[in-house]
């Protein structure tokens, strides 16, 4: 983003959020986006009706997923105020079977709730300053709602940016989102070029086809460089999307279709080779082929020296980290399936409870969120220890610099934020500096009273990683997938899955500890932090000192 600040603090902060959460990499896990919005989830627990009566989700898990919903959405503007509001809520206290009249009356809500979503939200903000809701919350609402409707993260950054540029108000904000939530989508020309065409003989008939030549003239046409470009043919699609770069992950997945299906062949076998780069009409650069990773990252791979320790008998955390491979960049259904079965097999046992509310493998989603949420103080922490960037260095940036440990930084500006609050960090020189500022306000609020800001975001990691769970089970249960919230399943999941797996695999490097012992210390930890065991916010993971 560009220097200038926007004049308006409470937009400022809603576009510095903004900008965490459109940025595909780059942005830590900590500052990601952990949940969907409330049309999508509310939508979401509709369709989940039709898979519990076609068996593939238990009536349990449909209750915990609509209770939750239920508490969730209550501070949600969009929801409306009075009718609108007194409806859903009605209907939200109780069981929703298909078929039934609850479920088809939710269906009628559902249109009205997304029917002005945002212009209710634009309203709420119009409020004087001290009645609105926190920046925060705001920025989090417009970013999933945008998201969920199938704008690309490219360009929501993009679109954040120009407002930024033009020192957008609040209002300003609100407004442009509502604009953008009711423009209808266009239709765009995409050029998927392949560099080999196994049985050519089965492409030519197509209509959507076109020769090495015409891929030339084609690109040629529309403005694009055809310097490097060897095509043996390729295929120009007219796609319905929101935006460019939607169009081209349409085309995308289109194209991983069609390479999927060239393993099945007998000579040539997975021979469709694309060229590197997607071109979509009116856009004036190529959209790699490669998308961005979705952010699951497990560092300790690089910190403990094991990336490339791989002689030797195969243990369970190798069998995790392959199967949970492709939740970067594979196909969006392997990659939802590959990362529940990581989960689950390392955070289930035979001697889990059955029969209760975390019967079956839902306890794994829990086991996962406590792992996750015992790491983010640490890694905030962190973040704003190499952040803390004043002009003139002072004594904290000196002894940040003396540590040695991630562990030891967070230990120091846990207790700086502790005795002199967020005014103790300076962000003057980091690029960074408009969410840092509210990112070192969530920290200093969590080491003064931890216990309700854990147990806020333990309930949102739960929920994303039991919504995982229910993605997985409609795919391989119920063979779909086409799921209405399996992208945003994977796009809030994956960082938090790479944070759980970065923590697993530390244990068990540095301690031996197991991934279940580890889940337990996790679950411990956070019901005594900050009590008369003096277990700190910056050590919920650690063993017990002796």
């Amino acid at each position: 983003m560009v220097s200038a600040p926007a004049s308006d603090p409470y937009a400022r902060h809603v576009l510095a959020r903004m900008a965490d959460y459109f940025t595909d990499e780059g942005t830590p896990w900590a500052r990601r986006l952990w949940d969907i919005g409330s049309v999508l989830a509310l939508e979401e627990l509709w369709e989940a009706g039709h898979w519990q009566a076609h068996g593939v989700l238990s009536a349990t898990a449909c209750d915990w997923q609509r209770n939750e919903l239920s508490a969730l959405i209550g501070p949600d503007r969009g929801l409306g105020d009075r009718e609108l509001r007194q409806e859903l809520t009605t209907l939200l206290k109780q069981p929703l079977p298909d078929p039934s009249p609850s479920r088809r009356r939710l269906k009628e809500i559902i249109g009205h709730v997304r029917a002005g979503y945002l212009q209710r939200w634009a309203m709420a903000v119009s409020a004087p300053i001290d009645k609105r809701v926190k920046p925060e919350r705001f920025s989090r609402t417009l970013a999933g709602h945008l998201l969920d409707l199938g704008y690309s993260a490219s360009h929501l950054r993009s679109w954040a940016s120009e407002l930024y540029k033009a020192r957008a108000t609040t209002i300003e904000i609100a407004e442009s989102a509502a604009e953008l939530a009711n423009t209808p989508a266009q239709t765009y020309d995409v050029l998927v070029a392949l560099e080999k065409v196994p049985r050519r003989e089965l492409a030519e008939p197509l209509e959507h086809w076109y020769a090495k030549g015409k891929v030339v003239a084609w690109l040629r046409e529309h403005g694009h460089d055809t310097t490097g470009i060897r095509a043996g043919g390729g295929f120009v699609y007219q796609l319905s999307a929101l935006d460019p770069y939607g169009a081209a992950e349409q085309a995308r997945q289109m194209l991983e279709r069609m390479i999927a299906r060239s393993q099945f062949l007998r000579r040539d076998r997975g021979g469709v080779v694309p060229l590197r780069h997607i071109w979509v009409a009116g856009h004036p650069h190529p959209v790699p082929l490669a998308p961005p990773a979705r952010g699951a990252d497990v560092l300790t791979l690089v910190n403990e020296g094991h990336l490339y320790q791989v002689v030797g008998r195969r243990s369970r955390i190798d069998d995790a980290l392959e199967l949970a491979a492709a939740v970067n960049r594979g196909p969006m259904a392997p990659a939802v399936a590959g990362a529940w079965a990581a989960i689950e097999s390392l955070l289930v046992h035979p001697d889990d409870p059955q029969g209760t509310e975390r019967s079956g493998k839902a306890v794994a989603a829990d086991r996962m969120a406590a792992i996750i949420a015992c790491s983010w103080p640490r890694a905030e922490l962190t973040a704003l220890a190499h952040r803390h960037s004043p002009r003139e260095q002072d004594d904290l940036a000196r002894d940040v610099a003396a540590c040695t440990t991630n562990l030891e930084r967070a230990r120091l500006i846990a207790e700086a934020l502790h005795s002199r609050g967020v005014d103790a960090l300076d962000f003057t020189r980091a690029s960074t500096k408009y969410s840092d500022r509210p990112a070192a306000q969530r920290m200093a609020d969590l080491v003064h009273d931890p216990r309700p800001l854990l147990g806020d975001v333990t309930r949102a990691f739960r929920i994303a990683m039991r919504r995982l769970y229910r993605t997985r089970n409609i795919i391989l249960h119920g063979g779909a997938t086409q799921g209405v919230a399996l992208e945003a399943s994977l796009r809030t999941a994956a960082p938090l899955i790479g944070a759980g797996l970065d923590r697993i695999v530390h244990a068990n490097y540095v301690e031996g500890l197991d991934p279940l012992d580890l889940a337990a210390r996790a679950e411990v930890a956070l019901k005594l932090v900050h009590g008369e065991t003096g277990l700190s916010t910056v050590e919920l993971l650690e063993p017990i000192a002796h």
